[in-house]
């Protein structure tokens, strides 16, 4: 494996561990909402109470986006990835999954929330000192459609495991796949080698992302040197409007992205009355079809940029606009569909035109601010942190509020308003990404 390994180019190498890593990370978000589903309906737990433990873990992830983007800046994203991973796949291993004992299983999804919150912020600066700017998109849409894989194989496997072993036993599974990454980005990962050539600072990538200890001395062209400090331009940065271009789409993404991770469980079974273990493979099309979308967004991004076709800018816009356009109007339609088939193509398609937009405001944070991707990569994400905390625990209410208006959720009604609201947001963003955002470099 060694000799295979070392014939790789080190980046990417790199890129594929952090595509396994956000691949792990949302094994275990899935895996959690399928196996905790199971245990407390068989507890009797309402929807509402379901809704409030669901959306615990993105209290514990908002919190730790910023501070994430922070230490992965300050001690280096490599390190910080790793410790995040040791310490969520500790806590799953350790804390029982028991619907009764409340306050234990909250405890623990804060837990495990703020460990993965450190997560994303992590890979963006791992991969803006890695990665030059003509293989961003790729590689970003790359890592990041791990995220989606992961939630179709958990999607996949995990209810059978759930049905055979029990609900403990994911968290067991979970654990152990944590603890794999964790050796394989301990043995194989570490940061870029010292860059010899002036024209890799310039480009934005390389030795010169690495995290700068007090002040430092940096060789010139010209032989001469300048001090550099680490000095985070905050200010610059949260009153940027490119920036909070990014934060409204993060925050729109994550919105309609973990209503439909947490509740599609729930729509499908009670809103359709469809088993989610007869259904087989199907209720993994939307995830996976996220997995191949977020690449071919990538991939046209990276041509379009490289070719010449379109500007930085006129691409981000592009793709952002067409994914969240097309989204916006398959969220709105899926209550309308009341079969299986019907159903799973309309959330397929949600799910695979916002994993397409991803390749305009996901990869905007190294256009404008490679040097501080991590750190407006924790801003942005922080608002995606939110969307899950409102979104998933809104709904939670909305349906509990149809459950005691029409005593079932098996009618399109309970479920309109559900979709609608993450639809007219996708609306909205894309408008505001298609006036505010820029794909120019505006932070030094």
């Amino acid at each position: 494996m060694n000799l295979s390994l070392m014939k790789v180019p080190k980046r990417y190498l790199i890129v594929i561990l952090t595509f396994i890593s956000t691949c792990v990370c949302y094994i275990e978000r899935v895996g959690f909402s399928i196996a905790y589903t199971v245990a407390a309906d068989k507890a009797g737990v309402n929807q509402s109470s379901k809704g409030t433990i669901l959306s615990t873990f993105y209290y514990g992830y908002a919190c730790s986006q910023v501070p994430g983007g922070w230490a992965a800046q300050r001690i280096g994203g490599r390190k910080v990835l790793l410790l995040s991973f040791v310490l969520w796949s500790s806590t799953c291993f350790l804390v029982p999954l028991d619907p009764n004992r409340v306050f234990l299983l909250v405890l623990a999804r804060l837990l495990v929330g703020v460990a993965q919150g450190f997560i994303f912020p992590s890979i963006h600066t791992v991969l803006a000192q890695w990665v030059p700017p003509h293989e961003r998109s790729r590689s970003v849409s790359l890592t990041t459609s791990g995220m989606y894989l992961g939630a179709a194989m958990g999607m996949l496997a995990l209810p059978s495991l759930v049905k055979f072993k029990g609900p403990q036993s994911v968290f067991v599974a979970e654990a152990a796949l944590g603890a794999m990454w964790s050796l394989l980005w301990f043995k194989y990962a570490s940061d870029p080698p010292r860059s010899e050539h002036p024209k890799a600072t310039a480009a934005g990538f390389g030795e010169s992302l690495l995290p700068l200890k007090g002040n430092q001395k940096t060789k010139m062209e010209n032989g001469g040197s300048a001090s550099r400090t680490a000095k985070i331009p905050w200010k610059k940065i949260l009153l940027s409007l490119p920036v909070w271009a990014i934060v409204v789409n993060n925050f729109t993404f994550h919105y309609a992205l973990y209503v439909l991770m947490n509740w599609l469980p729930t729509y499908f079974e009670q809103g359709l009355q469809l088993s989610l273990q007869e259904m087989g493979s199907s209720k993994m099309l939307p995830y996976l079809n996220m997995f191949v979308f977020s690449n071919i967004g990538g991939v046209v991004a990276d041509h379009l940029i490289t070719k010449r076709i379109m500007s930085v800018t006129k691409t981000r816009k592009f793709l952002n606009t067409i994914g969240f356009i097309v989204a916006s109007l398959a969220l709105m339609a899926l209550p309308l569909f009341r079969t299986s088939s019907g159903a799973v193509f309309c959330s397929s398609l949600a799910l695979g035109f916002l994993a397409l937009g991803r390749a305009g405001f996901a990869v905007n944070h190294m256009d404008i601010a490679p040097r501080y991707a991590g750190i407006v990569m924790g801003v942005s994400n922080t608002a995606g942190t939110l969307a899950g905390i409102i979104g998933v625990d809104m709904t939670g209410k909305l349906l509990e509020a149809a459950t005691t208006a029409s005593s079932d959720l098996s009618s399109p009604e309970s479920w309109r308003v559900v979709f609608f609201i993450p639809g007219l947001l996708c609306i909205l963003s894309s408008f505001i990404f298609l006036i505010f955002s820029t794909g120019e470099r505006i932070f030094d």
